[in-house]
């Protein structure tokens, strides 16, 4: 039977990271502890009062809050990070004295990263956790870190049914306590095969929906100029070639998905404000930084993409309109 990690660290309370963390501290045993940090304080507050919520005030005592990153390294045989860039990785692995690579001693972690980065980066941590290990008499084990982002939004992160894309051999001894410690957050958890994988198919998935977000809105504006109830085209859509998930679940145009952060319930809507929407993967800005890594990618190995350019061109010019910058993507119908 696979048992869970001694203690958990966690890195990253965004609109993803808390839900996630939430998820975690409600499902594992009572008696681990939890050591978390970021850089807002506030999230900080929000997360202990969360967790107390949810599994009653006596959780605070399983819960530490640490001053940095090494802190977390030195606590947690466990450590989850979810940051929304490749410099904020470098900063929570590399900065000396306050990164995980300034702990004495990394021997026997496991470290997994569910940012949405570049792959360059990710290979990099990947490299320096692999070389600061040096056999120690209690921890004879080297330190793992492996790449595991995340796809399903906050929806999903809240509902632990996210899909996860972890960078490691379906082979891997270490692979039965991943998924059971990511199987607390998702639903779906894929081993894609080796280092860095987990993020080359996460950044084929953004920019497939990315696509198919701005196909939508394309053919939603179209059909509906043409006289379409855009319900009715919608649903026409659902069962025939062109239906997809963004479709029949965030269809861009307000009011036809009306529990959707496109509606909202509502014929008008905003697309979630800034303050909804904040550090969200689905802002529109985080799709034109998607996309931009997938398209990095796919030159980097010479895969031809034809849609790429038109694509990253809707996006950038959306995420700097006032009419959409800071709301969910799907905000590209508006544009």
């Amino acid at each position: 039977m696979v048992d869970f990690p001694k203690s958990f660290g966690w890195i990253g309370l965004g609109a993803m990271g808390l839900p996630m963390a939430l998820q975690l501290r409600k499902k594992i045993p009572h008696d681990r502890t939890l050591f978390i940090y970021d850089v807002d304080s506030r999230a900080l507050e929000r997360f202990l009062a969360d967790a107390a919520s949810q599994n009653g005030e006596g959780i605070r005592e399983r819960i530490v809050v640490v001053q940095n990153a090494r802190e977390i390294a030195e606590n947690a045989e466990c450590v989850i990070t979810i940051v929304p860039e490749g410099v904020h990785v470098k900063q929570v692995f590399l900065t000396a004295n306050t990164g995980i690579l300034a702990a004495k001693d990394l021997s026997g972690k496991l470290f997994i990263d569910c940012s949405t980065i570049d792959i360059a980066t990710s290979k990099t941590i990947n490299e320096a956790i692999t070389s600061s290990y040096t056999t120690h008499p209690n921890h004879p084990n080297p330190p793992r870190f492996y790449d595991a982002p995340v796809s399903g939004g906050t929806a999903g992160a809240s509902a632990a049914t996210l899909t996860i894309m972890l960078g490691c051999s379906p082979t891997s001894p270490d692979l039965p306590r991943l998924t059971h410690v990511l199987s607390t957050m998702g639903r779906h958890i894929y081993p894609t095969g080796g280092p860095s994988l987990g993020l080359a198919a996460k950044l084929s998935n953004n920019y497939l929906s990315g696509m198919i977000a701005l196909a939508t809105s394309e053919a939603m504006n179209v059909g509906m100029r043409l006289g379409l109830d855009p319900r009715v085209l919608q649903r026409c859509f659902s069962t025939s070639s062109g239906g997809s998930w963004v479709n029949d679940t965030v269809n861009p145009v307000p009011g036809v998905c009306p529990d959707a952060v496109t509606s909202r319930g509502q014929v008008v809507t905003d697309y979630g404000n800034h303050f909804q929407l904040q550090d969200n993967n689905a802002q529109v800005q985080l799709m034109k930084k998607d996309m931009t890594l997938a398209i990095e990618a796919a030159k980097q190995v010479g895969a031809k993409l034809v849609l790429a350019d038109a694509g990253l061109s809707a996006y950038s010019a959306a995420s700097e309109d006032p009419r959409c910058r800071d709301r969910d993507s799907r905000v590209v119908y508006r544009w």
